[in-house]
């Protein structure tokens, strides 16, 4: 779809991809409402952006659908239309194995990364139907079909996200709804302080493959929106790791097992 004098809202729109993907936007064009929980990260968004009238900022909980509801409306009220939904905001847990992870983190991790994709698209479903082309950008993560170590409920976060957008993509076919699930593997964000979560220490040769940059991320995910693509993955990992899964599903699980062992104590 056009990215230029379009309206998105941008969900985690305060820090690391979400930032990016609204600064991005903006570079093409696009008129942007960021929200994030963070009202001090979203200022900082703004002030990088310049703040301009194309660009409104938002603090919100993505878990709360009360919340979700009036912000959308804002949202109209602030643009007067909204074309598309770019849901990148999310959360990791503490690196722990289920059996020690603590009940409230864990319907945290699910609240904020499947609830939140949930409550901000139901809430703008009904506007984008009614634009002659808008679109629904999700972003999943490798972890949605690959295991990681110590981020279980992460996983069955993100693998939630995968089905909700593929339903979406089947519900919403022959209308001018685009519908783009994206994967991304490692990116370097902040992602583990936003979360609270301590990274347990990794020696470098550890890690799978090189991380891509949060600015690179949100480059490829503006661009499958602007396609209307409808699986996109994201990094050299991504695409090893979905390749390596299809094949051999158990034995990759246990060779990401073996090689991120150190992330949980």
């Amino acid at each position: 779809m056009q990215i230029s004098g379009r309206v998105f809202l941008v969900t985690g729109g305060g820090n690391g991809i979400g930032r990016e993907v609204v600064l991005a936007l903006l570079a093409r064009g696009a008129r942007v409402a960021a929200v994030d929980l963070s009202v001090e990260g979203l200022a900082e968004t703004a002030r990088l952006a310049g703040a301009g009238t194309r660009l409104t900022t938002h603090g919100l909980d993505v878990g709360d659908r009360a919340a979700v509801e009036q912000s959308v409306a804002d949202v109209l009220v602030a643009h007067g239309q909204l074309d598309g939904v770019l849901n990148v905001a999310g959360i990791i847990q503490p690196f722990v194995a289920v059996k020690e992870l603590d009940r409230t983190a864990f319907e945290r991790v699910m609240a904020v990364n499947f609830w939140g994709v949930v409550n901000v698209t139901t809430a703008a479903l009904p506007v984008l139907l009614t634009r002659p082309e808008a679109s629904i950008t999700n972003v999943s993560s490798m972890g949605s079909f690959i295991a990681v170590p110590g981020q279980t409920a992460y996983g069955a976060s993100k693998a939630a996200v995968s089905q909700f957008t593929a339903g979406l993509c089947s519900e919403l076919r022959g209308t001018a709804v685009a519908v783009t699930l994206v994967l991304p593997g490692g990116v370097s964000t902040g992602i583990a302080e936003n979360s609270g979560a301590r990274v347990a220490v990794q020696d470098a040769e550890d890690a799978p493959m090189q991380l891509t940059t949060a600015v690179d991320a949100a480059r490829q995910i503006v661009e499958a929106t602007e396609r209307g693509s409808y699986r996109v993955l994201i990094g050299k990992d991504a695409r090893f790791l979905d390749a390596f899964t299809r094949a051999m599903p158990r034995r990759a699980n246990q060779f990401i097992a073996r090689k991120l062992a150190s992330l949980v104590g």
